[in-house]
């Protein structure tokens, strides 16, 4: 949990955004900094897992980052390759040495705000948001985007192309959240608070978003997102990219048109440990 100075500086922050704060005073500016440092720190993140294992989600962290937005000022800046953003979110110089992160040259951008743990490996080019939260000993592969407030565990793997969507509005929107030990295939896409759970695989070109159905073929039940509970991928599942017949239209039927579907066929073996242990030293 938030220490009481982490919640009442959300507090503070909070309050700021829901009054509409938009002059960027000393005061303001001293407490926008304070909490974007906190979040950069790990101090305080979008969301969190309670002692249950259930994920809670903090809006008062997306509303400081949009605070930041809102005061921030379009201004030139250079990182190697002239660029323009808000001057409230630059990008960060983390202290790699120290940490023992790697970040392999070739384009990657980390966002202030953006919390990395040690021994994280970033492969070019990469893109870390604002908000989002990068465990120990992930890896994060070329063309891979971690989007805004995006909850990755330890010793991830986000494989090339991979898509983590971000979430900044509306503000009560869940960050999509990768459990500790999953592997994420090349070009799979979470999106729209997803929760992939511990140990899962997804396999290459999965597409898991708030309306997807996803197929257990082992326990021969479907899951959904509903309106009070994200779309959830069981912990050890192995989910690969299928299709379903369109059933509903004849025309489809005639002309055998499909929908793409995630389809959970096993669940995680040995086999399955043993080939991501492979990986591990390129790490």
């Amino acid at each position: 949990m938030a220490s009481t100075s982490s919640g009442h500086l959300l507090d503070t922050v909070s309050s700021l955004f829901h009054a509409g704060v938009r002059d960027r005073t000393p005061d303001v500016e001293a407490t926008f900094l304070a909490f974007r440092n906190a979040l950069q720190a790990g101090d305080i993140r979008a969301a969190r897992r309670d002692d249950n294992g259930q994920w809670v989600v903090n809006p008062r962290v997306k509303e400081g980052i949009l605070l930041g937005f809102r005061i921030g000022r379009i201004t030139d800046m250079d990182a190697g390759l002239p660029f323009s953003d808000r001057d409230t979110w630059p990008l960060q110089r983390p202290d790699t040495t120290a940490r023992n992160i790697r970040i392999v040259p070739g384009g990657s951008s980390i966002r202030s705000g953006a919390h990395l743990e040690p021994g994280v490996t970033i492969m070019p080019p990469a893109y870390i948001n604002v908000g989002a939260w990068v465990g120990e000993g992930t890896m994060v592969d070329s063309h891979a985007l971690v989007g805004s407030c995006a909850q990755v565990g330890r010793r991830v793997h986000l494989s090339a192309a991979a898509q983590l969507g971000g979430v900044l509005e509306p503000i009560g929107m869940r960050p999509v959240i990768i459990e500790d030990d999953v592997l994420i295939g090349g070009g799979v896409g979470v999106y729209e608070g997803t929760l992939v759970r511990e140990r899962a695989v997804l396999g290459a070109g999965v597409i898991l978003t708030g309306s997807t159905p996803v197929y257990d073929l082992v326990r021969e039940t479907i899951y959904r997102a509903t309106a009070e509970q994200p779309l959830e991928i069981p912990a050890g599942a192995v989910v690969v990219a299928g299709s379903r017949p369109l059933i509903g239209s004849p025309w489809a039927q005639q002309l055998g048109l499909q929908l793409q579907c995630p389809i959970i066929v096993k669940y995680r073996d040995e086999k399955t440990d043993l080939r991501a242990a492979l990986e591990g030293d390129l790490r």
